[in-house]
Parts: C-alpha cells; structure tokens; sequence
C-alpha cells in the first residue's frame, strides 16, 4: 500500500533519513521508534510532502514524490503531530468537519462527521470549544479530526505522549477500533515499546535515519542491536 525505496534526506551536512526502505501492507498496523532524533517526524514529514528528498515514495502504486500536501492528504494518507493541533476557538463538532470539507474529495457529509464524534466519544463535548478540552480528548480530536478526511492510512506521531496510563489504554482501543472496524491502515511513531508490541504486526527501528532492525515486534526488542541503540544496556 506504502512503499519507501531508498529514500534520503540531508539538512545540510545533516542526514536525517537515511537510504530508508520498507513496505506498509494495507490493514496493517505499522510501528516505527527509535531514540530522540532518529528522523522519526523527519519520515512523517517526507511521507505526507513537506520537504522535498531523495528516493521514491509510492502510495497504491502511484509516485507521490513532489506532490503538495493536501493532494496527499487528498490521496487518503492523513496525520497527527506528537503536540496536538486544534482550532481554539472552534467547536469540536466544526473542527471535524473541517477535516471532512477540506480533506477529502468526497462531498462534505454531516452524518459522517456526527458518526466520527460518535466513535470517538466526543459526541457529548461537539459544542465546546477546542482551546477548553484537556489533553486526552484534544488528542482524540485530532485523531477524529483526521478521520474526517476518510483516509486509508493514518500515521499517528507518539499518541501516547504526555499520557497516564488509563489514558494510554483509552488511545491503545481507539487505535485498535479504527484499524480493525474502519479498516484504516496504521502507522504509528511511539516510545513505549508495551504499545508497539501489543498495537503493530510489524516494528521497524531506526537510528540516525538509518534502519536498525525492522520485522515482528517481538522478535526487533529482542534483537542485541535494538537493545544496544534504543533500550539499553540495561533491559532485560
């Protein structure tokens, strides 16, 4: 569904992205992780067509290399960012619906946004303000936000951030909800590790841009180099 092939990116003597390669099937739940300034965003950003690089990216078989980021998002590939982005003085139901209006090629649909604010629990809390809500539900806005643009892959940036662990369970379902009862593809960029191998079928590591290990989440923390790079000497 996503291909990366060879895909480099350098901000001047910086290489962020490495030579990547790897393949996001569709329906597939696809973690990515990796120490403090791996290229992690770096990869969001060349993926959703922020900053131009080195190699190609294909999306159900199509180039999407150079292409502006609303056609990409159009194309059905939509994110978050690790510190949620609201509208403040917009309603919650309204931001949705900007995402429905703007992001998708489809007719702006009404019911659909209700069935979004539905699916995320935020029917309740639609008529408040975006800057009123706390964390845990500004987090689900934007993942709803997202779904307004009907995408077929989601790319979620540490979801998990800044959450306590009743919270981290409440994203862990939503997550779980939306790849199994929508169908949409996953991919996803987090620390906790107890996340990556509960959520994904797939765990690729990178450090310094550079693939470290990539295949079954159980077997890539096992691995001496992924506990060398990211889990530390340490882990047990």
């Amino acid at each position: 569904m996503l291909e990366i092939k060879n895909v480099t990116k350098k901000f001047g003597e910086l290489t962020a992205v490495n030579n990547l390669s790897f393949t996001v099937e569709k329906g597939q739940v696809f973690g990515i992780a990796g120490p403090n300034g791996a290229g992690k965003s770096t990869l969001y950003n060349l993926i959703t067509g922020l900053y131009p690089f080195e190699g190609s990216i294909k999306f159900e078989g199509k180039e999407i290399r150079g292409f502006p980021s609303h056609k990409i998002a159009k194309l059905g590939i939509a994110r978050t960012f690790q510190i949620p982005q609201t509208f403040p003085s917009l309603t919650v139901k309204k931001s949705i619906a900007i995402g429905n209006y703007f992001g998708s090629d489809a007719e702006f649909d009404p019911a659909y946004v209700d069935e979004i604010l539905k699916f995320v629990n935020l029917y309740d809390k639609q008529d408040e303000k975006t800057g009123q809500l706390k964390l845990l539900d500004k987090k689900m806005l934007m993942i709803a936000a997202a779904l307004g643009t009907r995408p077929k892959i989601l790319m979620l940036d540490e979801p998990m951030a800044g959450s306590n662990s009743k919270e981290i369970l409440s994203l862990m379902e939503l997550i779980k909800r939306i790849n199994q009862d929508m169908g949409i593809t996953i991919i996803i960029i987090e620390h906790f590790m107890k996340v990556l191998t509960e959520l994904t079928s797939k765990l690729l590591i990178i450090e310094t841009g550079t693939e470290i290990c990539c295949g079954d989440p159980n077997d890539v923390t096992s691995d001496s180099r992924v506990i060398e790079c990211y889990l530390g000497d340490g882990h047990d």
